[in-house]
């Protein structure tokens, strides 16, 4: 796998770089897209391959029998991640967000509290006030350029209306890898406070080399309250096939996200089943810890152009691929460093205040690119903050 290859995704129909101009006001022929949290790599051939096989074959009827899909997510939540499952635990919905749509709906009720850790990934807090219930912004501590929890200000904060925290592991946009303790302290606030656990750990395979991710279901004592998601879409670039898991080892949750699911006809597409399969294999993972260390270096290249600019500040990555950029230092209102960053550099990206509390000050810049388009930004950036001294 070459992932310098650059490849032109214009006129695909690719929201990422289809829709920046009318979004960001970023001219794709010009610019480059570093927003919308896929890659601009191929996914590997295993993945390809069996796309092709069904083109092959030419008849896309509805999918039976997915044994092998199941296993295959049994195996590599084993294998990569040390934690076992069983095949009757999994749910399929269309992503995660969709699964988070679906957690709302089968365990709350309008009205109800869902807490959030902020800033973070900002389809939460659509879904959630779509949905009736009342955002909880539960504000992290920015400690020196690296997130922490405020559980003593989160205590203070519940006033017995909460019934969900809605976890993002790895934490996205601030790149945090928790760990086992921070894991453990937020269980026990779950307990004190009465609430059900949804982790959203979709980017739990893209970790940094030197940390390693803990899934929150091996945390003792939460499994009455915890509902694990987890999707092969972000790992492997196969966002399009709106697949996702949610995974439930208790069986009366179970249960219950089986009636939502039964009573809305929800089934999964053939396309993401089949993908997902071939994904999670030996070659897929192969092709995982072939990335891993191409996005570090991505990540040391951005990290290092960007922190040479006087007054900005990019957040050390322990996981994902979307450097979380502060420029608070830079005295500038935000629309001046969002407009520089648009305008001045050409390049689209997500404005911080979309990802709830603590992000006013931040943009979120997308690094899973060929190395070239990295050390391109980090050029149009350092031009266009030229005159920070």
């Amino acid at each position: 796998m070459s992932f310098d290859e650059i490849i032109d995704r214009r006129g695909s129909h690719c929201v990422k770089w289809d829709m920046m101009e009318q979004l960001y006001g970023v001219d794709p022929e010009t610019g480059i897209a570093m927003w919308v949290a896929d890659m601009d790599f191929r996914p590997p051939t295993c993945v390809q391959d069996a796309v092709q096989a069904m083109v092959d074959h030419g008849v896309y009827g509805y999918f039976g029998d997915d044994s092998k899909y199941r296993a295959a997510i049994c195996w590599w939540m084993e294998n990569r991640h040390g934690w076992k499952i069983e095949p009757d635990w999994i749910f399929t919905t269309h992503g995660l967000v969709n699964g988070t749509a679906m957690c709302l709906d089968a365990y709350t009720q309008p009205g109800d509290g869902i807490v959030l850790m902020t800033p973070v990934y900002h389809a939460f807090a659509k879904v959630i006030r779509a949905a009736g219930r009342e955002l909880v912004e539960c504000e992290m501590i920015n400690a020196d350029g690296r997130y922490e929890l405020n559980i003593d200000a989160w205590d203070a904060q519940m006033t017995g209306n909460e019934r969900m925290l809605i976890l993002c592991s790895p934490h996205n946009p601030g790149g945090r890898v928790w760990t086992r303790a921070e894991l453990q302290a937020l269980a026990a606030f779950a307990k004190r406070h009465e609430l059900l656990i949804v982790s959203d750990e979709i980017h739990h395979d893209l970790v940094m080399p030197g940390h390693k991710h803990i899934p929150m279901a091996q945390i003792e004592g939460i499994t009455d309250r915890l509902i694990m998601m987890t999707a092969v879409t972000k790992t492997f670039n196969i966002a399009g096939s709106h697949v996702g898991n949610v995974i439930i080892e208790d069986p009366d949750l179970r249960a219950q996200f089986s009636a939502r699911m039964m009573a809305m006809g929800m089934s999964p597409n053939s396309f993401g089943l089949f993908m997902a399969t071939a994904a999670y294999s030996p070659a897929g993972a192969e092709w995982v810890d072939q990335l891993i260390p191409y996005l570090a270096e991505n990540a040391r290249i951005f990290d290092e152009g960007i922190n040479a600019i006087p007054g900005l500040h990019s957040m050390a990555l322990e996981s994902t691929y979307l450097a979380w950029v502060d420029f608070a230092s830079t005295g500038m209102e935000m629309a001046e460093f969002t407009r520089r960053t648009a305008k001045d550099a050409g390049i689209a990206v997500n404005h911080g205040p979309t990802f709830g509390k603590g992000g006013e000050d931040f943009l979120r810049f997308n690094i899973a690119a060929p190395r070239s388009v990295i050390e391109d930004a980090v050029r149009r950036m350092q031009a266009a903050f030229g005159d920070l001294q």
